[in-house]
């Protein structure tokens, strides 16, 4: 926890996930004291963030995927997630615990989409494969194959799909 300048606690306003030069994760936590008003961004590695939490959070990517659940949905996905959270021990709800908990765990990976993930070049790797997941997420499935890769790949890229 943080303490201000002017005594008090610095709480949690928010957590953006994010992806640093050489495309590991990295976490923006924001926080404001409460007495005097000032605002501080820390950029540190997940683990080192999480001590910077003060209570339950949504990133902001979680976040704007609970938000496009239907009205109807929003409350009990929100609540499934959470308590999926408090039972791991996770103060912070990113992409990948979201996931984790509307499928039980890890969105997993077909073996040879894995393989095909290593001809990322490694600065967007990283980015490739929380996409992917979070693409498998949407559309309801727990796996990423290589049909969902090549999906992905005519989206972005607009090349439709090519077989070796």
């Amino acid at each position: 926890m943080l303490v201000c300048g002017c005594g008090r606690w610095m709480h949690t306003v928010g957590v953006d996930e994010r992806l640093d030069e050489s495309g590991a994760q990295t976490w923006l936590v924001r926080t404001e004291c409460q007495g005097c008003g000032l605002r501080v961004g820390l950029d540190s590695s997940p683990d080192q963030a999480m001590a910077l939490v003060d209570r339950l959070m949504w990133t902001d990517e979680a976040r704007h995927v609970l938000d496009r659940m239907p009205p109807y949905v929003a409350p009990l996905l929100r609540h499934e997630v959470e308590d999926y959270a408090r039972s791991t021990g996770n103060r912070v709800i990113t992409f990948a615990l979201l996931a984790q908990a509307r499928h039980g765990g890890a969105v997993v990976w077909e073996p040879e989409a894995e393989r095909r993930l290593e001809n990322i070049p490694a600065p967007v790797r990283a980015m490739a494969r929380v996409e992917l997941e979070r693409t498998a997420v949407e559309k309801g499935q727990s796996e990423v194959t290589v049909s969902l890769m090549e999906e992905v790949k005519a989206k972005y890229f607009g090349m439709a799909a090519q077989k070796s």
